[in-house]
Protein backbone atom coordinates (compact mmCIF):
# COMPACT_ATOMS: atom_id res chain seq x y z
CA UNK A 1 0.00 0.00 0.00
CA UNK A 2 1.18 3.07 -0.96
CA UNK A 3 1.16 5.98 1.70
CA UNK A 4 1.83 9.33 0.03
CA UNK A 5 2.92 12.25 1.82
CA UNK A 6 0.33 14.74 4.48
CA UNK A 7 -1.52 11.68 5.82
CA UNK A 8 -2.55 10.43 2.45
CA UNK A 9 -3.14 6.92 1.68
CA UNK A 10 -3.75 6.75 -2.41
CA UNK A 11 -5.13 4.63 -4.88
CA UNK A 12 -5.43 5.32 -8.43
CA UNK A 13 -8.72 4.61 -10.19
CA UNK A 14 -8.21 2.84 -13.83
CA UNK A 15 -8.07 5.45 -16.89
CA UNK A 16 -6.99 9.07 -17.75
CA UNK A 17 -6.62 11.52 -14.88
CA UNK A 18 -9.02 15.07 -15.57
CA UNK A 19 -7.06 17.72 -14.47
CA UNK A 20 -9.91 20.33 -14.88
CA UNK A 21 -9.38 23.86 -12.43
CA UNK A 22 -10.82 23.80 -9.38
CA UNK A 23 -13.03 27.11 -9.20
CA UNK A 24 -16.40 26.25 -7.38
CA UNK A 25 -17.44 24.63 -4.57
CA UNK A 26 -20.21 23.41 -2.49
CA UNK A 27 -20.58 22.22 1.03
CA UNK A 28 -22.81 19.82 2.04
CA UNK A 29 -22.88 19.36 6.20
CA UNK A 30 -25.05 16.05 7.04
CA UNK A 31 -26.68 15.34 10.09
CA UNK A 32 -29.87 15.56 11.19
CA UNK A 33 -28.76 16.90 14.96
CA UNK A 34 -27.72 20.69 12.77
CA UNK A 35 -31.42 20.86 11.65
CA UNK A 36 -32.13 21.45 15.75
CA UNK A 37 -31.86 24.42 17.62
CA UNK A 38 -28.97 22.63 19.90
CA UNK A 39 -25.93 22.03 17.17
CA UNK A 40 -24.69 24.57 14.65
CA UNK A 41 -22.90 23.63 11.51
CA UNK A 42 -19.35 25.80 12.50
CA UNK A 43 -17.29 23.53 9.87
CA UNK A 44 -18.58 25.30 6.52
CA UNK A 45 -16.99 28.75 7.89
CA UNK A 46 -13.65 26.77 8.08
CA UNK A 47 -13.99 25.17 4.67
CA UNK A 48 -14.89 28.01 3.03
CA UNK A 49 -12.33 30.54 4.65
CA UNK A 50 -9.27 27.51 3.76
CA UNK A 51 -10.94 27.13 0.02
CA UNK A 52 -10.82 30.85 -0.09
CA UNK A 53 -7.00 31.26 0.38
CA UNK A 54 -6.54 28.61 -2.42
CA UNK A 55 -8.82 30.75 -4.98
CA UNK A 56 -11.71 28.24 -4.82
CA UNK A 57 -15.09 29.86 -3.82
CA UNK A 58 -17.91 28.34 -1.81
CA UNK A 59 -21.17 29.16 -3.82
CA UNK A 60 -23.90 27.43 -1.47
CA UNK A 61 -23.81 24.97 1.46
CA UNK A 62 -26.66 22.96 2.77
CA UNK A 63 -27.30 20.93 5.52
CA UNK A 64 -29.54 17.77 5.64
CA UNK A 65 -31.05 15.11 8.34
CA UNK A 66 -29.39 11.44 7.79
CA UNK A 67 -31.78 10.15 5.18
CA UNK A 68 -29.48 8.72 2.20
CA UNK A 69 -32.32 9.32 -1.09
CA UNK A 70 -32.13 13.45 0.66
CA UNK A 71 -27.91 13.05 0.45
CA UNK A 72 -27.79 11.65 -2.17
CA UNK A 73 -30.17 14.65 -4.07
CA UNK A 74 -27.92 16.89 -3.04
CA UNK A 75 -25.33 16.06 -3.67
CA UNK A 76 -26.57 15.28 -7.29
CA UNK A 77 -27.00 18.81 -7.49
CA UNK A 78 -24.03 20.40 -6.05
CA UNK A 79 -22.00 17.94 -8.76
CA UNK A 80 -24.26 19.98 -11.64
CA UNK A 81 -23.07 22.93 -10.21
CA UNK A 82 -19.90 23.27 -8.85
CA UNK A 83 -16.41 21.57 -9.81
CA UNK A 84 -15.76 20.82 -5.83
CA UNK A 85 -17.98 19.14 -3.51
CA UNK A 86 -17.48 18.85 0.38
CA UNK A 87 -20.03 16.60 2.22
CA UNK A 88 -19.01 16.74 6.43
CA UNK A 89 -20.52 14.36 8.92
CA UNK A 90 -22.47 11.03 7.98
CA UNK A 91 -18.85 8.88 8.02
CA UNK A 92 -19.54 7.15 11.66
CA UNK A 93 -20.26 3.60 12.78
CA UNK A 94 -24.10 3.57 13.00
CA UNK A 95 -26.96 2.97 10.97
CA UNK A 96 -27.37 6.75 10.57
CA UNK A 97 -24.06 7.77 8.84
CA UNK A 98 -24.98 7.62 5.32
CA UNK A 99 -22.42 9.59 3.39
CA UNK A 100 -20.77 6.99 1.72
CA UNK A 101 -23.84 5.18 0.69
CA UNK A 102 -25.53 8.11 -0.89
CA UNK A 103 -22.19 9.13 -2.44
CA UNK A 104 -22.13 5.20 -3.90
CA UNK A 105 -25.23 5.32 -5.25
CA UNK A 106 -24.61 9.17 -6.62
CA UNK A 107 -21.34 7.92 -8.08
CA UNK A 108 -22.64 4.52 -8.99
CA UNK A 109 -19.50 3.10 -7.22
CA UNK A 110 -19.49 0.06 -5.37
CA UNK A 111 -17.93 0.14 -1.65
CA UNK A 112 -14.93 -1.75 -0.43
CA UNK A 113 -13.80 -2.81 3.20
CA UNK A 114 -10.27 -1.82 3.36
CA UNK A 115 -8.86 -4.14 5.74
CA UNK A 116 -5.97 -1.58 6.32
CA UNK A 117 -8.46 0.68 7.72
CA UNK A 118 -10.10 -1.91 10.05
CA UNK A 119 -6.93 -2.70 11.33
CA UNK A 120 -5.99 0.54 11.99
CA UNK A 121 -9.43 1.44 14.01
CA UNK A 122 -8.83 -2.45 15.79
CA UNK A 123 -5.70 -0.93 17.13
CA UNK A 124 -7.03 2.77 18.09
CA UNK A 125 -9.18 0.44 20.79
CA UNK A 126 -7.18 -1.82 21.43
CA UNK A 127 -4.73 1.31 22.98
CA UNK A 128 -7.54 1.94 25.37
CA UNK A 129 -7.92 -1.67 26.49
CA UNK A 130 -11.10 -2.19 24.31
CA UNK A 131 -12.40 -4.20 21.58
CA UNK A 132 -13.33 -3.16 18.90
CA UNK A 133 -17.24 -3.08 18.33
CA UNK A 134 -18.05 -4.83 15.05
CA UNK A 135 -20.22 -1.70 14.04
CA UNK A 136 -16.89 -0.03 13.14
CA UNK A 137 -15.91 -2.29 10.24
CA UNK A 138 -18.37 0.23 8.46
CA UNK A 139 -16.21 2.86 8.59
CA UNK A 140 -13.21 0.87 6.48
CA UNK A 141 -15.90 0.82 3.87
CA UNK A 142 -14.58 2.83 0.64
CA UNK A 143 -15.10 4.29 -2.47
CA UNK A 144 -13.51 2.11 -4.87
CA UNK A 145 -11.20 4.25 -6.65
CA UNK A 146 -10.99 7.14 -3.95
CA UNK A 147 -8.10 8.20 -1.61
CA UNK A 148 -8.47 7.45 1.62
CA UNK A 149 -7.44 10.11 4.21
CA UNK A 150 -5.98 9.01 7.17
CA UNK A 151 -8.05 10.34 10.77
CA UNK A 152 -5.11 10.88 12.94
CA UNK A 153 -7.76 11.96 15.62
CA UNK A 154 -10.84 9.50 15.54
CA UNK A 155 -11.67 6.19 13.57
CA UNK A 156 -13.75 7.55 10.31
CA UNK A 157 -11.26 8.57 7.57
CA UNK A 158 -11.92 10.57 4.89
CA UNK A 159 -12.25 9.97 1.21
CA UNK A 160 -11.81 11.77 -1.86
CA UNK A 161 -13.00 10.70 -5.12
CA UNK A 162 -12.94 12.36 -9.18
CA UNK A 163 -15.44 12.10 -11.43
CA UNK A 164 -15.49 13.65 -15.13
CA UNK A 165 -13.44 16.66 -13.80
CA UNK A 166 -15.51 17.09 -10.70
CA UNK A 167 -14.06 16.35 -6.87
CA UNK A 168 -15.98 15.09 -4.20
CA UNK A 169 -14.58 15.07 -0.59
CA UNK A 170 -15.89 13.08 2.40
CA UNK A 171 -14.92 14.42 5.87
CA UNK A 172 -15.33 13.44 9.34
CA UNK A 173 -17.74 15.74 11.09
CA UNK A 174 -15.99 16.87 14.20
CA UNK A 175 -13.51 19.64 13.24
CA UNK A 176 -10.65 18.06 15.26
CA UNK A 177 -11.15 15.92 12.90
CA UNK A 178 -11.90 17.24 9.75
CA UNK A 179 -9.38 20.43 9.89
CA UNK A 180 -6.40 18.32 9.51
CA UNK A 181 -7.35 16.36 6.81
CA UNK A 182 -8.81 19.85 4.63
CA UNK A 183 -5.52 21.60 5.27
CA UNK A 184 -3.34 18.75 3.89
CA UNK A 185 -5.38 19.08 0.78
CA UNK A 186 -5.64 22.09 0.26
CA UNK A 187 -1.68 22.22 0.35
CA UNK A 188 -1.66 19.07 -1.75
CA UNK A 189 -4.32 18.20 -4.45
CA UNK A 190 -7.00 20.38 -4.61
CA UNK A 191 -4.30 23.76 -4.09
CA UNK A 192 -2.97 21.88 -6.93
CA UNK A 193 -5.89 21.88 -8.55
CA UNK A 194 -7.14 25.63 -7.94
CA UNK A 195 -4.32 26.96 -10.65
CA UNK A 196 -2.33 29.56 -9.91
CA UNK A 197 -4.92 32.61 -8.99
CA UNK A 198 -5.34 33.00 -5.10
CA UNK A 199 -7.89 35.36 -3.74
CA UNK A 200 -6.75 38.47 -1.84
CA UNK A 201 -8.82 39.79 0.83
CA UNK A 202 -8.86 43.31 2.73
CA UNK A 203 -11.08 44.72 5.48
CA UNK A 204 -11.95 48.22 7.13
CA UNK A 205 -14.22 47.50 10.05
CA UNK A 206 -16.31 50.75 10.78
CA UNK A 207 -18.37 52.33 14.02
CA UNK A 208 -20.59 55.53 14.46
CA UNK A 209 -22.39 54.92 11.43
CA UNK A 210 -25.37 53.12 9.95
CA UNK A 211 -24.67 50.36 6.97
CA UNK A 212 -27.04 52.26 4.30
CA UNK A 213 -24.71 55.81 5.32
CA UNK A 214 -21.71 53.75 4.67
CA UNK A 215 -23.44 52.44 1.69
CA UNK A 216 -24.25 55.68 0.58
CA UNK A 217 -20.70 57.11 0.86
CA UNK A 218 -18.69 54.30 -0.57
CA UNK A 219 -20.90 52.79 -3.36
CA UNK A 220 -19.84 55.30 -6.25
CA UNK A 221 -16.70 54.16 -5.14
CA UNK A 222 -16.74 50.63 -5.32
CA UNK A 223 -18.95 50.12 -8.10
CA UNK A 224 -16.72 50.78 -11.01
CA UNK A 225 -14.09 48.27 -9.50
CA UNK A 226 -16.68 45.40 -10.55
CA UNK A 227 -15.74 45.94 -14.16
CA UNK A 228 -12.27 46.41 -13.33
CA UNK A 229 -9.31 44.26 -14.45
CA UNK A 230 -9.12 41.73 -11.99
CA UNK A 231 -12.59 42.77 -10.82
CA UNK A 232 -12.23 43.94 -7.26
CA UNK A 233 -15.64 42.45 -5.39
CA UNK A 234 -16.77 44.95 -2.33
CA UNK A 235 -19.13 43.19 0.12
CA UNK A 236 -20.76 45.46 3.04
CA UNK A 237 -21.66 43.85 6.67
CA UNK A 238 -23.55 44.98 9.35
CA UNK A 239 -22.66 43.23 12.27
CA UNK A 240 -23.14 44.14 16.42
CA UNK A 241 -21.52 47.51 17.05
CA UNK A 242 -19.49 48.08 13.82
CA UNK A 243 -19.67 47.74 10.12
CA UNK A 244 -17.73 45.89 7.36
CA UNK A 245 -16.32 46.61 4.21
CA UNK A 246 -14.53 43.18 2.46
CA UNK A 247 -12.82 43.79 -0.80
CA UNK A 248 -11.32 41.23 -2.64
CA UNK A 249 -9.92 39.82 -6.15
CA UNK A 250 -8.53 37.17 -7.40
CA UNK A 251 -5.08 36.76 -9.23
CA UNK A 252 -2.44 35.21 -9.86
CA UNK A 253 0.20 38.17 -8.57
CA UNK A 254 0.32 38.76 -5.40
CA UNK A 255 2.49 41.89 -5.72
CA UNK A 256 0.16 43.68 -8.09
CA UNK A 257 -3.02 42.37 -5.97
CA UNK A 258 -1.62 43.65 -2.79
CA UNK A 259 -0.90 47.09 -4.21
CA UNK A 260 -4.49 47.17 -5.92
CA UNK A 261 -6.04 45.94 -2.69
CA UNK A 262 -4.30 48.85 -0.63
CA UNK A 263 -4.56 50.97 -2.81
CA UNK A 264 -8.64 50.64 -2.71
CA UNK A 265 -8.61 50.50 1.12
CA UNK A 266 -7.13 53.79 1.47
CA UNK A 267 -9.53 54.99 -0.66
CA UNK A 268 -12.62 54.01 1.06
CA UNK A 269 -11.03 54.96 4.49
CA UNK A 270 -10.07 58.65 3.45
CA UNK A 271 -14.14 58.91 2.60
CA UNK A 272 -14.63 57.40 5.83
CA UNK A 273 -12.23 59.10 7.78
CA UNK A 274 -11.89 58.67 11.49
CA UNK A 275 -15.22 56.41 11.58
CA UNK A 276 -12.53 53.77 9.92
CA UNK A 277 -10.89 52.14 13.17
CA UNK A 278 -9.11 49.22 11.75
CA UNK A 279 -7.75 48.07 8.06
CA UNK A 280 -6.09 44.91 9.59
CA UNK A 281 -8.53 43.24 10.89
CA UNK A 282 -8.45 43.85 14.44
CA UNK A 283 -11.67 44.23 16.79
CA UNK A 284 -12.40 47.42 18.85
CA UNK A 285 -10.85 45.61 22.15
CA UNK A 286 -7.50 44.88 20.48
CA UNK A 287 -7.48 48.59 18.76
CA UNK A 288 -8.07 49.92 22.10
CA UNK A 289 -5.63 47.25 23.98
CA UNK A 290 -2.88 48.61 21.61
CA UNK A 291 -3.10 52.10 21.65
CA UNK A 292 -2.75 51.35 25.58
CA UNK A 293 0.25 49.18 25.35
CA UNK A 294 1.67 51.93 23.21
CA UNK A 295 1.17 54.59 25.16
CA UNK A 296 2.05 53.06 28.26
CA UNK A 297 -1.37 54.15 29.52
CA UNK A 298 -3.80 52.22 32.01
CA UNK A 299 -7.58 51.89 32.11
CA UNK A 300 -9.97 51.28 34.75
CA UNK A 301 -13.94 51.43 33.81
CA UNK A 302 -17.00 51.61 36.42
CA UNK A 303 -19.86 49.92 34.99
CA UNK A 304 -24.02 49.55 35.54
CA UNK A 305 -25.73 48.18 32.74
CA UNK A 306 -23.38 46.59 30.88
CA UNK A 307 -22.38 44.35 34.00
CA UNK A 308 -18.64 44.22 33.52
CA UNK A 309 -18.97 43.42 29.35
CA UNK A 310 -16.69 46.50 28.84
CA UNK A 311 -13.76 44.96 31.54
CA UNK A 312 -14.41 41.12 29.98
CA UNK A 313 -14.10 42.29 26.57
CA UNK A 314 -10.50 43.98 26.71
CA UNK A 315 -9.09 41.47 29.14
CA UNK A 316 -10.29 38.66 26.67
CA UNK A 317 -7.38 39.87 24.82
CA UNK A 318 -3.88 38.61 25.66
CA UNK A 319 -1.52 40.80 27.37
CA UNK A 320 -4.47 43.19 28.45
CA UNK A 321 -2.95 43.03 32.13
CA UNK A 322 -0.45 45.35 31.01
CA UNK A 323 -3.20 47.85 30.61
CA UNK A 324 -6.35 47.29 32.23
CA UNK A 325 -6.11 48.81 36.00
CA UNK A 326 -9.49 46.90 37.10
CA UNK A 327 -13.05 48.50 37.86
CA UNK A 328 -16.30 47.71 39.12
CA UNK A 329 -20.01 46.68 38.70
CA UNK A 330 -22.04 49.45 39.76
CA UNK A 331 -25.97 48.03 39.44
CA UNK A 332 -27.35 50.12 42.34
CA UNK A 333 -27.43 53.66 43.64
CA UNK A 334 -25.76 52.85 46.44
CA UNK A 335 -22.92 51.33 44.92
CA UNK A 336 -22.21 53.86 42.77
CA UNK A 337 -22.31 56.28 45.99
CA UNK A 338 -20.11 53.97 48.21
CA UNK A 339 -17.73 52.98 45.66
CA UNK A 340 -16.95 55.36 43.11
CA UNK A 341 -18.27 58.41 45.27
CA UNK A 342 -21.14 59.53 43.28
CA UNK A 343 -22.81 62.35 45.31
CA UNK A 344 -26.80 61.14 46.00
CA UNK A 345 -27.80 64.44 45.23
CA UNK A 346 -26.53 64.27 41.79
CA UNK A 347 -28.18 61.16 41.29
CA UNK A 348 -31.42 62.47 42.96
CA UNK A 349 -31.46 65.72 40.63
CA UNK A 350 -30.05 63.88 36.93
CA UNK A 351 -31.42 60.01 37.32
CA UNK A 352 -28.81 57.27 37.65
CA UNK A 353 -29.12 57.33 33.79
CA UNK A 354 -27.68 61.06 33.00
CA UNK A 355 -24.13 62.70 31.79
CA UNK A 356 -23.14 63.75 35.11
CA UNK A 357 -23.99 60.60 36.73
CA UNK A 358 -21.47 59.07 34.12
CA UNK A 359 -19.16 61.60 34.57
CA UNK A 360 -19.30 61.14 37.82
CA UNK A 361 -18.73 57.09 37.75
CA UNK A 362 -15.24 57.24 35.67
CA UNK A 363 -13.74 60.06 37.81
CA UNK A 364 -14.59 58.44 41.25
CA UNK A 365 -13.02 55.13 39.44
CA UNK A 366 -10.01 56.40 37.95
CA UNK A 367 -9.36 58.16 41.44
CA UNK A 368 -10.04 54.75 43.09
CA UNK A 369 -7.70 52.81 40.93
CA UNK A 370 -5.19 55.00 40.11
CA UNK A 371 -5.80 54.59 36.47
CA UNK A 372 -4.92 57.01 33.38
CA UNK A 373 -8.02 56.79 31.71
CA UNK A 374 -11.63 55.71 32.91
CA UNK A 375 -15.01 55.15 31.61
CA UNK A 376 -18.27 55.29 33.27
CA UNK A 377 -21.47 53.45 31.79
CA UNK A 378 -24.77 54.20 33.20
CA UNK A 379 -28.04 53.09 30.97
CA UNK A 380 -31.06 51.19 30.52
CA UNK A 381 -30.90 47.87 28.79
CA UNK A 382 -34.27 46.77 28.63
CA UNK A 383 -36.68 44.93 28.25
CA UNK A 384 -38.09 47.18 31.10
CA UNK A 385 -37.32 50.19 32.94
CA UNK A 386 -37.53 52.69 30.34
CA UNK A 387 -39.52 56.32 30.12
CA UNK A 388 -40.83 58.43 27.63
CA UNK A 389 -38.24 60.63 28.25
CA UNK A 390 -35.30 57.46 29.09
CA UNK A 391 -36.41 54.77 26.57
CA UNK A 392 -34.78 51.14 26.74
CA UNK A 393 -31.47 51.90 25.04
CA UNK A 394 -30.91 54.87 26.39
CA UNK A 395 -26.94 54.59 27.46
CA UNK A 396 -24.87 57.49 28.80
CA UNK A 397 -20.91 57.08 28.77
CA UNK A 398 -18.12 59.38 30.24
CA UNK A 399 -14.26 59.20 28.99
CA UNK A 400 -11.79 60.54 31.47
CA UNK A 401 -8.75 60.75 29.49
CA UNK A 402 -5.22 61.66 30.60
CA UNK A 403 -4.79 65.39 32.10
CA UNK A 404 -8.21 64.78 33.43
CA UNK A 405 -9.89 65.85 29.87
CA UNK A 406 -13.42 64.45 29.89
CA UNK A 407 -15.65 63.42 27.41
CA UNK A 408 -19.15 62.40 27.46
CA UNK A 409 -22.27 61.41 25.41
CA UNK A 410 -25.44 59.73 25.41
CA UNK A 411 -26.55 57.02 22.99
CA UNK A 412 -29.79 55.58 21.84
CA UNK A 413 -29.08 52.08 20.93
CA UNK A 414 -31.60 49.48 19.29
CA UNK A 415 -32.16 46.01 20.17
CA UNK A 416 -33.16 43.79 22.92
CA UNK A 417 -30.65 43.54 26.34
CA UNK A 418 -27.70 41.88 24.89
CA UNK A 419 -27.70 44.03 21.74
CA UNK A 420 -27.92 47.29 24.21
CA UNK A 421 -24.89 45.99 26.23
CA UNK A 422 -22.81 45.28 23.66
CA UNK A 423 -23.31 48.32 21.83
CA UNK A 424 -22.91 50.20 24.70
CA UNK A 425 -19.59 48.73 25.18
CA UNK A 426 -18.77 48.99 21.49
CA UNK A 427 -19.30 52.61 21.77
CA UNK A 428 -17.51 53.09 24.85
CA UNK A 429 -14.18 51.74 23.36
CA UNK A 430 -14.66 53.76 20.15
CA UNK A 431 -14.88 57.26 22.71
CA UNK A 432 -11.55 55.79 24.33
CA UNK A 433 -9.87 55.39 20.96
CA UNK A 434 -11.29 58.71 19.49
CA UNK A 435 -9.63 60.35 23.08
CA UNK A 436 -6.61 58.85 22.93
CA UNK A 437 -5.86 59.26 19.16
CA UNK A 438 -6.92 62.98 19.00
CA UNK A 439 -9.71 62.86 17.12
Amino acid sequence: MERAARGFVTRHADGPTVTTPLRIAEVIAVGSELLGSHRVDTNSLFIAERLSGIGIDLRAKAVVGDEQGRIADLCRQAMSRADLVVLTGGLGPTDDDLTREAVAQVLQLPLVEDAAISAAIERRFARRGLQMPAINRRQANVLEGATVLDNLHGTAPGQVVERGGKVIVLLPGPPRELQPMLHALCDGMLGARAGKERTFRATLFITGRSESHVEEAVQPIYSAWRVSDPPLETTILATPGQIELHLSLKSADPSAAGTMLNDARDRLASVLGADVFSTDGRFMEQIVGDLLRTRHLTLAAAESCTGGLLLSRLTDVPGSSSYVRGGAVLYSNEMKTSVAGVPGALIAAHGAVSEPVAIAMAEGIRERTGADVAVGITGIAGPGGGTPQKPVGTVAVAVVAPGGSVRVRTFSFPGGRAQVKFHATQGAMDMVRRALQGL
